[in-house]
């Protein structure tokens, strides 16, 4: 699980900025909290704010982490051959001042294995400048350890690799360079303890529904084993009762290309029609937009909640109901459904979710932008009012989060330059 995810000099978010998923001493439905080893956390956070504050920063900060961890291997090196490179991702840090864009950026997680990996704690980080890699660690704990015990540290031209195997650190001072993070080269050379590091940013989905182009790419994605497994189409059927039940079932044609490993499959959605036993068929493109990002939403949903790993999701609440909204969230705060402690950690202008007695004051997290372009990321439970007293359980978050008492809301201006002179 995620405990702390933390950044600092990318895009608008210039200083310090930390997104903490650990429970904090309130009272409000404490039986959410979810212990693992000796760590208190929370299933879910939600990220509110004007538009332009941010909020889609915290989540590209974490994907450009997960990405470089990843792909980092192939950024560069000594090799003439393009083909096996991959592009870097750019790095953007804070362009708003005359210092910020030749600071590094740097990012760092906190996170913990499930019981069956022993609950080891994992703090594993590094920062970029656009020439490459300038610093990097990974530390460890094992459940009954006090502190952090280094497995690696680099920085410049120190490099110790003392935490990993003889036999592989020849092997890594090797093939290192400059655009390479350790992890993610140890990963590729099989190394046991930094392919754990990189198989769990692996396993982290991301969705972006505030952007056109990835919304149809996700509306056009399947679940694992849909076109082919029946048990997998039902439950697909089982989690559209519970928003749609006029949808009954699918059906799926399956056309396959000159490569057999390549499918084309065309779905249309089963209805029951009215006064009848028959039923209608419409081609899944054809639905409701709302229905169409649940449908996109299910993959991701269903390996995250599978392998208990982290969902985040930008702009969760845009063209879904608020109701439907809830329910998508319940499916994170309810055990049952959640057996195996995945998180969801979402952006949303729902203010309506402030105020249905679902999200505890440490899962609401504001973000707010200076007249300056700096964005800074604040929670509830750590927010204080003007006389500096902490937000009470029973205040009205929505009301006075749309009052502008806990800041994080658009300066409204009327629009007058459509106004006749």
């Amino acid at each position: 699980m995620l405990i702390q995810f933390r950044f600092k000099n990318f895009k608008s978010f210039r200083e310090d900025t930390i997104l903490d998923l650990s429970a904090t001493k309130i009272t409000e439905y404490s039986d959410r909290v979810i212990q693992v080893g000796t760590e208190k956390l929370l299933p879910t956070a939600a990220i509110y704010g004007a538009n332009a504050s941010g909020k889609s920063n915290v989540i590209e900060a974490f994907l450009y982490m997960t990405t470089y961890v990843m792909d980092s291997f192939a950024y560069g090196g000594e090799t003439d051959d393009k083909k096996s490179k991959t592009r870097k991702p750019r790095l953007t840090p804070f362009l708003f001042d005359s210092t910020s864009k030749d600071v590094e950026s740097s990012f760092e997680v906190y996170f913990i294995t499930s019981e069956e990996n022993g609950f080891k704690s994992y703090n594993y980080g590094f920062t970029l400048k656009q020439s490459g890699v300038v610093e990097e660690w990974l530390n460890t704990k094992a459940k009954t350890a006090r502190e952090y015990k280094s497995v690696f540290y680099r920085n410049g031209s120190e490099l110790d690799l003392s935490g990993l195997p003889g036999k592989m650190r020849d092997i890594i001072k090797v093939s290192l360079y400059d655009e390479a993070l350790v992890v993610s080269l140890g990963a590729k050379q099989r190394i046991s303890k930094l392919k754990m590091i990189r198989d769990w940013f692996c396993n982290i989905n991301f969705t972006n529904f505030g952007n056109p182009f990835e919304n149809a790419f996700l509306s056009s994605m399947i679940p694992e084993g849909f076109a082919d497994d029946k048990s997998v189409q039902k439950k697909v059927i089982d989690y559209f009762a519970a928003f749609d039940p006029s949808i009954i079932g699918f059906n799926i044609k399956v056309i396959k290309n000159d490569s057999e490993d390549v499918k084309q499959v065309e779905i249309d959605a089963v209805h029951h029609m009215i006064g009848s036993d028959e039923t209608a068929q419409i081609p899944l493109q054809d639905e409701s937009d709302g229905t169409l990002k649940m449908f996109a939403l299910y993959p991701a949903l269903q390996d995250t909640l599978n392998t208990g790993s982290v969902l985040f999701i930008d702009e969760l609440n845009a063209r879904l109901h608020p109701l439907l909204v809830r329910s998508f969230l319940i499916m994170f705060l309810n055990p049952e459904t959640n057996p195996k402690h995945a998180q969801l950690v979402f952006t949303t202008h729902d203010s309506w979710q402030l105020s249905n007695n679902l999200l505890r004051r440490d899962e609401i997290w504001f973000t707010e932008k200076a007249p300056s372009g700096v964005s800074t990321l604040y929670s509830l439970a750590d927010f204080t009012d003007d006389d500096g007293s902490k937000i009470r359980k029973d205040e009205s978050y929505e009301k006075n989060y749309l009052l502008g008492k806990y800041g994080a809301i658009p300066t409204l201006k009327y629009f007058d330059m459509f106004r006749g002179d």
